[in-house]
């Protein structure tokens, strides 16, 4: 190999393994920042990893939403109706937020086995369902006919109760 051929063939093999660190560099840069969709049964199951950024959705548990009277701590289930995972968050939720409806949270999966949340995410409407949450919830066998006639069921007696609470404090 001539002279001439060999200093083309370094300074080409040099550029490939510039781009190739390049490359490897960035998917570790966005490999960190990635968080993954997980439903309750794909947690349950394992398949989560603990202390990364990751998101989980389902449908607030009817009866699991459990408010601290002196801090804004909150701990509630989410579940697709095969598995549930506890999430606790420490903040103000948002005002769609309510048992029967589906929810999306940012946090952390920890040890433990619950997700210590970051953020909460409501749906914006009675017939939005986050797509990762539908999708998940047809995977457990639920058509969105099912999860929305029973969001609509645990929706009026939440008024109701609210009705019977209002009549109660007028007396």
């Amino acid at each position: 190999m001539t002279p001439k051929r060999r200093q083309k063939l370094f300074v080409i093999l040099g550029l490939v393994s510039l781009a190739a660190i390049a490359v490897g560099l960035t998917l570790f840069a966005l490999r960190a920042n990635i968080n993954l969709f997980f439903s309750p049964v794909q947690i349950a199951a394992g398949d989560a990893p603990f202390e990364r950024t990751l998101r989980a959705g389902g449908m607030v548990k009817e009866g699991s939403v459990s408010r601290d009277t002196e801090t804004l701590d909150v701990a509630f289930t989410v579940t697709d109706y095969v598995d549930d995972v506890e999430v606790r968050y420490s903040g103000i939720l948002p005002d769609l937020f309510r048992e029967g409806q589906g929810v999306v949270v940012v946090g952390e999966l920890t040890s433990e086995g619950w997700i210590r949340a970051d953020e909460v995410l409501a749906r914006h409407d009675e017939n939005y369902m986050p797509p990762e949450v539908a999708q998940a919830l047809e995977e457990a066998g639920y058509s969105p006919e099912d999860y929305q006639a029973k969001a609509a069921e645990v929706a009026k007696r939440m008024e109701a109760q609210a009705g019977d609470d209002d009549s109660r404090q007028t007396n």
